[in-house]
C-alpha cells in the first residue's frame, strides 16, 4: 500500500511539473511571438528629419531602444542585410534617449555592435524627436525609402523577439534592393516600446543614473 501511494505521489508530482513546464513554455512563446506597435510610416521621407537621405541609393532607418535585449537580434540581422545589400544601401540606426536620462545612458553594447557594422551611421535621438518624425513606437522598427524618398518597406527584420535568422522583413528588403519588388512591404515588429523606462525582457526598472556607461 505504501509503495502504491509513493507511486501515485511521484506520478502526480511529475504531471504537475510537466504542466508547469508547458505553461511556462507557452507563456514564453506568447511573449516572443507578440509584436509591438508598428509605425505608421509616411509614404514619403519626412522633410523635417535631420537624417540625410541618400540621393543615389535607398536609405534605411532603424529605430532602437539602447537597452532592449530583443533588439540585439535586429542589429545582427541588419549586419547580414548590409552584407547582402552590397553597397546599394545607406543605413542609420537611431538610438532613442528618452527625456531626463543622463548623458551616456545610451552607450550600451547594442550601440557598439551597430556602430561596428560597415555602412551604418549611428544617431542619438534626444527626446525621441526623430522617432516621432518617423512615427515609430517599437525598438527594431525598420523603414526603407528609395532614392527619391518614396516609402518601400516598414516593419521588423526578425521573426520574433530576440530571434535571429531568416525572416520575411530582411528577405523583402533584399528583394527590393536587388529586383525592385517584394512580396510584402510590411512585417510585424518585435521589440520593446521605444520610450520604455524598463528592460522589456524582465520588466526591471532601469536606473539611468547607475546604468550610465
Amino acid at each position: 500500500m505504501a509503495l502504491k501511494k509513493s507511486k501515485l505521489i511521484l506520478i502526480s508530482a511529475s504531471v504537475g511539473w510537466l504542466l508547469m513546464v508547458g505553461v511556462g513554455t507557452a507563456f514564453l512563446w506568447n511573449y516572443e511571438s507578440r509584436p509591438g506597435l508598428a509605425a505608421a510610416a509616411s509614404d514619403s521621407w519626412p522633410t523635417d528629419s535631420r537624417i540625410q537621405r541618400a540621393a543615389d541609393r535607398a536609405t534605411l532607418v532603424m529605430l532602437a531602444h539602447p537597452r532592449c535585449p530583443c533588439t540585439r537580434a535586429s542589429i545582427g540581422e541588419l549586419s547580414r542585410l548590409m552584407t547582402q545589400a552590397r553597397g546599394r544601401l545607406t543605413a542609420y540606426v537611431i538610438f532613442v534617449k528618452p527625456p531626463n536620462f543622463s548623458d551616456g545612458w545610451e552607450q550600451t553594447d547594442l550601440l557598439t555592435s551597430a556602430a561596428a557594422i560597415p555602412g551604418v551611421t549611428i544617431v542619438r535621438d534626444d527626446g525621441g524627436v526623430e522617432a516621432s518624425r518617423f512615427h515609430a513606437a517599437t525598438s527594431g522598427q525598420t523603414i526603407l525609402y528609395d532614392s527619391e524618398g518614396k516609402l518601400l518597406f516598414s516593419g521588423g527584420i526578425t521573426s520574433a523577439r530576440g530571434h535571429a535568422g531568416d525572416n520575411a522583413g530582411r528577405t523583402a528588403i533584399v528583394s527590393l534592393l536587388t529586383t525592385g519588388g517584394a512580396e510584402q512591404g510590411e512585417t510585424p515588429v518585435f521589440g520593446c516600446p521605444l520610450f520604455a523606462r524598463t528592460e522589456c525582457a524582465t520588466g526591471k526598472e532601469v536606473d539611468h543614473e547607475k546604468n550610465n556607461h
